[in-house]
């Protein structure tokens, strides 16, 4: 595991140790959920954003003294979810796994979302990251990312990549990377990873990026050649496999995210017991290693950090959404 997450974990394992938020809320009056949480995920069930928030959830509960019980509420690129949350009630009962596309993307996106989320929701934890991988058939004649924007960059507009749908993190990922190696190729969005990588196999797109355990098998099955990895550091999944900067790229370093939201005007010690249960669970090495095997790496910090990691990820995929004009069709 990275330093860094190495670092951000046994921090987050000695406030769950040492410090648990039974013990700190009870002293000096401190805000405690008086019936059960409701915390959405605005995809539906099975997916990596689900199976974080659940193993989450399920800790803080145990922290919190109430159950936070996970309600998937999917459409509209994670809007309508977002939506819900953004309109609850600011009492600490209902929280929200929000993610890239929802809180960086969709806002330049779409000319609607029915709310703002840098206005109606309230930053608590960063939950999870995700770095990506960028995969190619077996069959296309390329071993390393250079020989594969090579062939791209002789092929304009003839090649596809494939991603889990308009907006979605794997879209704008790969359209950085397409920027940063300046080749032309068509996007090809589909319902889910599960459909691309599918008709990636069968050689019908020719490059995909997916998060790495929605890859890894069929990596190490040799079924797809994996070309780079797109977080700053090689991934230990994957360690014999370079970074898009080490390939270089590394203006297209990117990595997908998780983090826990409030409705805004949650009261300050309210988010702060929220920010404490999230840091604990995050901390608890069965969760953090359930969350490793589950392709995510768990990672917790304070609301200020938060917020301004959101706004640094907001105005940098604002810029790739304009550069290559991507819009809601």
């Amino acid at each position: 595991m990275p330093s860094r997450r190495r670092t951000l974990f046994a921090a987050a394992a000695a406030v769950a140790s040492t410090v648990p938020v039974r013990s700190s809320a009870q002293e000096g009056g401190a805000w405690r959920p008086s019936r059960p949480i409701r915390f959405i995920v605005p995809f539906v069930a099975g997916g990596s954003t689900d199976v974080a928030a659940r193993l989450i959830a399920e800790r803080m509960g145990e922290l919190l003294g109430q159950p936070v019980v996970v309600e998937n509420r999917g459409g509209s690129g994670g809007n309508i979810g977002g939506e819900m949350a953004a309109r609850a009630a600011p009492d600490g009962h209902t929280l929200l796994m929000g993610v890239t596309g929802l809180l960086s993307t969709n806002p330049h996106i779409y000319r609607s979302m029915g709310f703002d989320p840098a206005r109606d929701l309230a930053p608590v934890s960063m939950a999870y990251t995700s770095d990506m991988v960028i995969v190619a058939p077996r069959g296309l004649p390329v071993a390393t990312l250079p020989e594969f924007v090579a062939h791209a960059r002789a092929r304009p507009g003839a090649l596809s990549f494939g991603s889990s749908g308009h907006g979605a993190s794997t879209h704008t990922a790969s359209e950085l990377f397409r920027l940063a190696a300046g080749i032309e190729m068509l996007h090809v969005p589909y319902r889910g990873s599960g459909a691309a990588m599918n008709d990636l196999l069968a050689g019908t797109l020719q490059m995909m990026l997916i998060q790495i355990a929605g890859a890894a098998g069929q990596i190490r099955d040799g079924q797809v050649r994996a070309l780079a990895v797109t977080g700053p550091r090689r991934h230990p999944l994957l360690p014999e496999v370079p970074t898009v900067g080490e390939a270089g790229w590394p203006e297209a370093t990117a990595t997908s995210w998780g983090c826990v939201m409030a409705p805004a005007g949650t009261p300050a010690p309210v988010v702060a017991a929220l920010n404490a249960a999230v840091v604990g669970a995050v901390g608890t090495p069965a969760v953090a290693q359930r969350m490793a095997a589950a392709g995510v790496d768990g990672e917790a910090g304070t609301p200020e950090a938060l917020a301004a990691f959101i706004a640094a990820e907001r105005a940098k995929w604002g810029r790739v959404v304009r550069d290559a004009r991507i819009a809601v069709e």
